[in-house]
């Protein structure tokens, strides 16, 4: 959620810190704040706002700079978005500062605690409570890494927490309990992180903080410790196998455009090495036996937004391919159902950052109740692959805009590859079958990049929509979750109401909303494999439009039968149909983020939201 820059070397400090938080920007943010150690002192800044607010303060009244120094973009919880909420927070005396993401559960209880021993909190936020109890544990003990450890103990909740201190100005000291923190390992310099891209253009060599840790940085090295004091004994360093480029706008406009342009290659790149020598197929590490896949009688999804509606389109998948019961789940409400699991049941959780919370505390429920985890995850070392019993690495590269795009297919990708997977060991698909699947796939990439290459029509109608108040979507079969995904895009990025259903259930309600002129689209399945769903859903663009509706239909090329009744027809290729998401999402993407334009919104940071949820 929350950006997070720590550094120490022999750069300047602030030109680095703001640099890796202009690189953080797209996390989602309302205001950001420095601190720097420099001439035996530190010096901080914050405002309310964009990253240009804060660079503006500094330019106005400049504060000196040094070797070490921290930086933060918050996402207000505790406390509005003002400049006296933003972070950093100092104590009293103006000698320790601290960045922090997450939720601090029991801080009103201990902010009660300092107030009594004469404290002066000036902000709304947790976090500052933290800044004044490091102040009074380094007193006592003299060590930042040793006061870090006191504290942490005392904390409830989930937090990621960066400080500094003017007495001890060589070094930064990080911690974090469920929520992100990765070092960056350079030559005589080192830096800490929410996201790796905050680092990448200084180094690609990390280490991901594992739970209830805390590390010290210094310009020689790091030492990571639990918060007991006990040196850790499963830090693993990684190589980080992209660079800063893939994290630049590429000439695009928006990260956004570039996203959805990158797809093909997300999707191609998601299927290498998928294959062996045999013709078996390979996920990235499985630690689950055999045996145990063969004896699960039950599947359940969880994911959160977009990684959700992925999840929605594999259960189709894997009940088709393995014939498992499965069910998708919203990830914050699983646990507080009390659903039913045991050893038998196979727990697939999707995450992009692999840190979500509510899908992290799903996972963690599943593993209580005795089931296996799968984790289907973009991001290399995060939280979610660690605690999963396997995982399958979707390769989509960074994703920086907060609207989900290429991690949305890549993720559709990872499911299907699942679902072959389960049905290989299970006897349900053969070899030739898997292989014949895999093909399709890999033929899709290109198919996305023919979808890419049509999308002008596209772009001018939604231009042309720009000051409606309603969009419309339905669909059937696997075109369900795409309607949903098409919905979720326009209120995610169009801020207008945008709802999506299955087309069956237009007649028990929605139909009420069809009026003269309401644009609504239609997800249409393939007249081939499922043509009784085809007949239907054709009726129903007939009813709708029987009522005025404008009808914008997405539908395969050559489908004549939906033509009459398309005032907007949007061709896509001929595919399975279990594989059509793959090519029917793209045109949404593109009509939700041209719309958003013509509206003059922020298309790659819209309002209110965060690339990576993680609190409850």
């Amino acid at each position: 959620m929350c950006g997070i820059v720590g550094y120490v070397g022999g750069q300047c400090a602030l030109d680095v810190v703001l640099a890796g938080l202009r690189r953080l920007e797209y996390r989602g943010y309302d205001s950001a704040g420095v601190a720097v150690l420099a001439d035996g002192g530190l010096a901080a800044a914050r405002k309310a706002g964009k990253l240009a607010n804060l660079e503006k303060e500094l330019a106005d009244r400049p504060i000196p700079s040094g070797p070490t120094g921290i930086g933060h973009t918050r996402w207000a919880t505790h406390g509005g978005p003002t400049d006296a909420n933003a972070h950093p927070h100092l104590d009293n005396a103006g000698r320790v500062a601290v960045v922090h993401n997450g939720i601090i559960e029991n801080f009103a209880e201990l902010r009660e605690e300092l107030a009594g021993r004469g404290h002066r909190l000036t902000s709304e936020t947790d976090t500052e409570v933290v800044a004044h109890l490091l102040a009074e544990s380094f007193s006592s003990c003299g060590d930042l890494a040793e006061a870090m450890r006191q504290v942490c103990r005392r904390l409830e909740g989930a937090f990621t927490l960066v400080a500094v201190h003017a007495d001890d100005p060589d070094v930064v000291v990080g911690a974090r309990r469920n929520s992100p923190l990765v070092v960056g390992v350079g030559d005589g310099e080192n830096f800490l992180a929410s996201d790796v891209a905050a680092f990448i253009a200084h180094t690609r060599e990390a280490i991901e903080l594992g739970q209830d840790q805390v590390v010290e940085l210094r310009r020689e090295g790091v030492v990571v410790t639990g918060f007991d004091g006990a040196p850790a004994d499963d830090v693993r360093r990684y190589h980080v196998d992209w660079d800063a480029s893939a994290a630049e706008k590429g000439g695009y406009d928006y990260f956004m455009l570039k996203e959805i342009a990158e797809q093909p290659k997300a999707v191609a790149d998601t299927l290498l090495g998928r294959i062996d020598a045999g013709g078996a197929l390979l996920l990235d590490e499985v630690r689950i036996p055999a045996a145990e896949l063969r004896e699960v009688d039950k599947v359940v999804i969880v994911a959160c937004g977009t990684a959700y509606h992925a999840g929605l389109i594999a259960k189709y998948a894997i009940e088709h391919w393995t014939r498992i019961p499965c069910e998708t789940e919203l990830a914050s409400e699983f646990r507080y159902r009390d659903p039913i699991l045991d050893h038998r049941t196979l727990v697939i959780a999707i995450s992009q950052s692999g840190e979500t919370m509510d899908t992290l505390m799903a996972l963690r429920h599943a593993r209580e109740q005795g089931a296996r985890v799968l984790a289907i995850c973009n991001t290399n070392g995060s939280t979610i692959p660690r605690e999963s019993d396997a995982v399958l690495y979707t390769h989509a590269g960074p994703e920086v805009a907060v609207a989900s795009t290429k991690a949305f297919l890549t993720q559709l990708v990872a499911c299907y590859l699942v679902a072959l997977y389960l049905g290989q060991v299970r006897g349900t698909k053969w070899g030739d079958e898997v292989r014949s699947v895999v093909h399709d796939l890999a033929r899709i990439a290109r198919e996305v990049e023919e979808v890419l290459e049509t999308m002008e029509p596209v772009r001018e109608l939604a231009r042309s929509l720009a000051d409606q108040n309603t969009v419309l979507f339905l669909g059937r079969h696997v075109g369900y979750p795409v309607a949903l995904e098409g919905a979720l895009k326009l209120k995610e990025l169009a801020y207008m109401h945008a709802e999506g259903f299955a087309a069956g259930e237009l007649k028990h309600g929605p139909i009420a909303l069809i009026e003269k002129d309401v644009p609504v689209v239609v997800v249409v399945p393939s007249p081939r494999g499922r043509s009784v769903l085809h007949d239907k859903i054709v009726s129903n663009i007939q009813e709708i439009r029987a009522r005025g509706a404008r009808t914008i239909v997405i539908a395969e090329r050559g489908d004549e039968a939906v033509r009459p009744y398309a005032d907007h027809l949007v061709e896509i290729p001929v595919t399975p149909v279990l594989l059509q998401p793959l090519v029917a999402t793209v045109p949404l993407q593109v009509f939700a983020c041209e719309l958003a334009t013509a509206r003059g919104n922020e298309v790659d940071q819209p309002r209110n939201l965060a690339k990576s949820v993680t609190v409850e």
